[in-house]
């Protein structure tokens, strides 16, 4: 290399380290002068330019800090790879027995030192093993006042520290003690060397030994920083008090300093300073870290659980010793499952990930769990069952052998089954109308011994039911009286409560009127509700009058048919009454009852701060409000405003709160605390026969004040991080709305963030892990409507009573030219059916080739719903068997082309109780695969069977997708399985032989990701994973040896490219 504009090439680097070289050889250390000179000339080199107009920053130890470890670039890099910090090193050893050491010489060392070492990975191993560290620890003893060498070698002992051992042995030498001598309160005055002090003790302290010697200097830190705080008025030394806050950050890793934190009030004292630093922009790093310390020295608290099993209990038949139900109910007595305290500490920066950062370690997590076994990415050779098992399927094929010999071809209703009469139910049921509102006045404390509950309703035949109000008033937890003299809107209002399907009185059509229970008619188009002046129920005779006088109020409510041709609500009705649930919820959710009309513009993400639960508004503020219930706990009210736990009376008071309902289909809600006046902690139950799996919730809410911000918690999720730090909002449906003419679900809420509590997670339901917190989903809500009643839910639900409406309403999309059968495939472990679609299309005629051609077309199987919480996957394949059942040509050629197989909803049971993932067998069905059970994963069992009767009459399916939901990610993508890429994704070695294979398995998400813009193929993997070798995509694509088998995932929080790609995400707030 030449010089350039003065700058000496790099091999004046090489020529120096030969002088360096020889000096050291030396048997005897040469003039002192001369290796000063040498040790100068690199310190000059290696502090000049690398390249023109890039400035290296050096040791700047006049007017300012000294900067970031680095300079000299690829002279360093040269200097290093020719062993030049194993000379310095051995220069210093040399020097430090002269009598008296060189200061001069020791200072130009350690300098050099300085700026080598971190270019050297194996620097700080070196210096041990050369006796360096005590040298310099040494130095440093003898030269406390001696500034300008103490700088140096402060440095040198950062870089020592980044060593974990060479930190322990430091620590062990007594320099942790050593830094609180150099470092003090506020002074004008070396500055620099109190910079250097903190990060040098902050490196030292990321040693749990060290953090345990520095617990006892807590308060001193404390002290120190609120001194800085006080005085460094124009914020000039803000990295000197955030190498303070790092320090405690350090020590509060532990249990032990963050106990010493709280003995010494630093709650208080980091809540008060942040909350002065708010105002000033460039303090937010200060403002960060210490949010960070105050979450992780929070106390651990239990959830207001007294167990964090699920409320609900289902008796199963066959417990397997090893399962996970046997050991959550063989639990050892007074075993506490709810909270564990441990040492270990996630640090919370760990939160601070992107978006992109998120997926980077998923993908990296998944390159861990990536099947290395050959052999078990190859396709069996044999079936597992012998073919008379399998034969019982053959009822569910009938158009492999169907000849339409007794079809009329001139019936349009040709090619339909009928379905299976449903079971009876024998409960009774309340459907929410209008009369779901709640009444505008404060709802009465009940008398002492009373429940605001609805009472017991003795058990009917619903077959025989008639539409009727609820006895006495005592429907619905909403009821109230009016006061004397309220205005007509009240008295409306009050009427306006759930209507109960109940067998008393006379039966339709009888012609008797029941004066008790008399209700106006549900009218084609709305339903009409009447009071009397002081909101009492009305007779039969003060019906007629009013009706005659042509006075009262009359709610109209749009007719639903005009916005939703596949809802009904008088066919939900029936449909619901054959639904079997572990609660036997007898209520039904406003929203699924009336319908729900899809948005008729596209919903964005909301504007969102920049970085994952940064300490901005508002995520700040929200910390903020969390940490002053420990500083100021006189203000919590700590009020249990709904509770799951108290069977008897599930609403514990009214007065003055919200009040709270999940008692419906698919609805989740464990329990509610009143935190402030408009503030709530919300608990979400775990999946039945399980302690675990929060995430779906869904629930109603009453008695809001307009105008009033109130602020929801749910603080028991269990994900490390959500969608909802990524622009995601919850959902609400307004009955007001609704009524209004606006039946939908919309996307709401502000300040939406997701981070880690203080609530401590039970090793037990975390895997044996200890130190585990739940995550925080918080939101605000300001109502818009006076006496609403809103219900709020993660996505758009789907329960399977819509399922079961959809599909007897499907029926009416039917043309003549359709194959439409409806099977009942199994019963559930709670009693619901399952069904199994087939389409395709009538053949033309009953001629041999129409009727060949109709039993050899491909077989393509689609299932959905195998976890509840996932809804957006039924509403995909309720959009699938729409577009199926269509019209289109487009449809109309695929029923000609292929026979569809469909399962619409895997997990009936889990998706009717509220679960988020598994179902009454407290498993994940999507993990039963493999060896599925006939007794606890029947849907599982008998949909594999379905396959294996495929697979062994030589008619497997070309195609096997099963639809899922992602929490995580955006976008739709599919997850495909291929031997090739998996080897790729490893180390195997193996031959272009063993990893041939046809590509088709990437031909279908190809045509997707042209045809369908919200699918990507970037996000698509074909990986197979360990730990999905017992998913349905896997044990399809290996056992049944389907090689187009997928996951097809649809985001729960819009798309990140194409046509519909979401705004970046933009910096707001101050």
């Amino acid at each position: 290399m030449t010089t350039e504009k003065g700058i000496p090439s790099n091999s004046r680097v090489l020529m120096l380290f030969g002088q360096l070289e020889k000096l050291n050889r030396e048997s005897m250390l040469v003039d002192p002068e001369i290796a000063r000179q040498i040790t100068a000339k690199v310190l000059h080199l290696i502090q000049t330019q690398d390249t023109e107009g890039d400035h290296v920053q050096g040791l700047q130890w006049h007017g300012g800090y000294p900067g970031d470890f680095g300079g000299g670039g690829r002279r360093i890099g040269v200097f290093v790879s020719k062993g030049g910090t194993g000379i310095l090193l051995q220069l210093v050893i040399r020097a430090s027995k002269e009598s008296p050491p060189s200061e001069e010489f020791m200072l130009q060392l350690h300098s050099v030192l300085a700026k080598v070492g971190p270019k050297d990975r194996k620097f700080g191993v070196k210096a041990r093993l050369n006796g360096a560290l005590n040298v310099t620890v040494n130095l440093l003893k003898q030269n406390l006042q001696n500034h300008k060498l103490l700088l140096p070698c402060l440095l040198v002992l950062q870089v020592y520290s980044s060593n974990t051992v060479n930190a322990v042995s430091l620590g062990k030498n007594g320099v942790v003690e050593l830094m609180f001598k150099i470092i003090g309160p506020y002074s004008k005055k070396n500055t620099s060397l109190l910079k250097v002090s903190l990060d040098t003790l902050g490196a030292l302290l990321k040693s749990k030994t060290n953090a345990q010697r520095a617990v006892v200097h807590v308060p001193v830190l404390l002290y120190i920083y609120q001194d800085w705080h006080r005085n460094d008025t124009r914020h000039r030394h803000i990295l000197i008090r955030k190498g303070i806050l790092g320090c405690l950050k350090n020590i509060t890793n532990i249990k032990l300093g963050r106990k010493a934190f709280i003995d010494a009030d630093g709650m208080r004292i980091l809540y008060n300073t942040s909350n002065e630093c708010l105002p000033v922009r460039t303090l937010d790093p200060l403002i960060n870290t210490s949010s960070l310390i105050m979450r992780k020295c929070f106390p651990k608290n239990r959830l207001p659980l007294s167990t964090i099993k699920s409320v609900f209990h289902h008796q199963l038949l066959c417990v397997p010793a090893g399962g996970p139900v046997a050991q959550l109910y063989n639990q050892p007595l007074g075993v506490d499952d709810v909270v564990d305290e441990s040492d270990n500490y996630e640090d919370a920066e760990a939160e601070n990930d992107t978006e992109n950062e998120m997926e980077e370690k998923d993908r990296h997590a998944g390159n861990d769990d990536v099947e290395t076994d050959i052999n078990k990415l190859r396709p069996k050779e044999t079936h597992s069952r012998p073919f008379e098992e399998l034969k019982i399927y053959e009822r569910f094929f009938m158009e492999l052998s169907e000849d339409f010999q007794v079809f009329n071809f001139d019936n349009p209703k040709r090619g339909v089954t009928a379905t299976p009469a449903a079971p009876k139910s024998h409960r009774p049921i309340i459907v929410p109308t209008t009369q779901a509102l709640p009444p505008k006045n404060p709802t009465a404390a009940p008398l002492q011994g009373e429940c605001p509950h609805p009472a017991p309703v003795p058990a009917l035949d619903l077959d025989t039911i008639n539409i009727t109000k609820d006895q006495d008033g005592c429907g619905d937890h909403t009821h109230s009286r009016s006061h004397p003299g309220a205005g007509l809107e009240q008295e409306l209002v009050q009427g306006l409560e759930r209507v109960a399907l109940d067998g008393a009185g006379p039966q339709a059509g009888g012609g008797g009127v029941n004066k008790h229970n008399r209700q106006p008619p549900i009218l084609a188009g709305g339903v009409a509700a009447r009071l009397g002046g002081e909101g009492e129920e009305m007779s039969a005779e003060d019906w007629a009058e009013e009706e005659e006088s042509g006075e009262g109020a009359v709610l109209h409510v749009p007719d639903t048919a005009l916005l939703l041709p596949l809802h009904d609500p008088d066919l939900y009705v029936e449909m619901v009454k054959s639904t079997r649930s572990v609660p036997q919820f007898s209520e039904v959710a406003y929203p699924d009852y009336l319908g729900h009309v899809a948005p008729t513009s596209r919903e964005h993400i909301l504007e969102r701060v920049y970085g994952v639960q940064s300490p901005l508004p508002p995520f700040r503020t929200k910390i903020f409000q969390d940490i002053e219930r420990l500083i100021h706990p006189n203000d919590i009210l700590d009020k249990v405003v709904y509770d799951l736990d108290i069977q008897s009376c599930t609403v514990v008071d009214g007065g003055g709160s919200l009040k709270f309902n999940s008692q419906f289909e698919s609805g989740n809600l464990r329990k509610a605390v009143q935190v402030r006046k408009f503030e709530y902690d919300l608990v979400l139950n775990s999946d039945i026969n399980s302690n675990h799996y929060h995430q779906w919730f869904y629930f109603e809410v009453s008695g809001m004040r307009v105008g009033s911000p109130y602020r929801f918690n749910i603080i028991n999720c269990e994900k490390s991080n959500s969608q909802f730090n990524y622009g995601m909002q919850v959902l609400m449906y307004s009955v007001q709305e609704a009524i209004s003419g606006r039946p939908r679900w919309v996307r709401t809420g502000t300040d939406i963030c997701y981070y880690k509590n203080h609530f401590s997670r039970s090793s037990i339901a975390a895997g044996g892990q200890k130190g585990k917190s739940y995550y925080t989903m918080t939101f605000s809500m300001t109502f818009n409507h006076k006496d609403d009643v809103c219900y709020f839910a993660y996505h758009y639900p789907y329960t399977y009573t819509t399922l079961k409406m959809h599909l007897q309403k499907l029926e009416a999309l039917r043309t003549p030219q359709t194959y439409l059968r409806k099977d009942v495939l199994c019963e559930t472990l709670g009693g619901n059916s399952c069904p199994l679609l087939t389409i395709t299309a009538m053949p033309e005629s009953t001629s041999n080739d129409q009727i060949c051609q109709f039993r050899n077309r491909p077989l393509v199987f689609l299932s959905s719903r195998v976890h509840p919480g996932e809804t957006n996957a039924s509403w995909v394949m309720k959009g699938t068997l729409e577009f199926l059942m269509g019209s289109s040509p487009l449809a109309h050629s695929l029923r000609e082309a292929y026979i569809f197989k469909i399962v619409p909803m895997l997990n009936p049971d889990g998706v009717v109780n509220g679960n988020h993932r598994c179902s009454l067998s407290g498993e994940d069905l999507n993990r039963q695969w493999q060896n599925p059970s006939p007794e606890l994963h029947p849907t599982i069992y008998h949909t594999k069977s379905l396959l294996q009767y495929l697979a062994a009459i030589q008619r497997a399916p070309l195609v096997f997708c099963d639809y899922h939901g992602h929490s995580r990610k955006k976008n739709v993508f599919m997850y495909g399985c291929s031997l090739k890429e998996t080897v790729w994704e490893t180390n195997i070695s193996a031959t272009s032989c063993e990893l041939h294979e046809d590509l088709g398995y990437r031909t279908l998400p190809k045509i997707l990701s042209q045809m369908a813009p919200a699918f990507s193929m970037a996000s698509c993997s074909f990986v197979v994973e360990r730990s999905k070798e017992a998913t349905a995509r896997v044990v399809v694509w290996r056992e049944i040896g389907v090689k187009r088998s997928y996951t097809m995932e649809s985001t729960l929080c819009g798309c990140d490219q194409g046509k519909y790609k979401q705004p970046e995400y933009v910096l707001v707030g101050g």
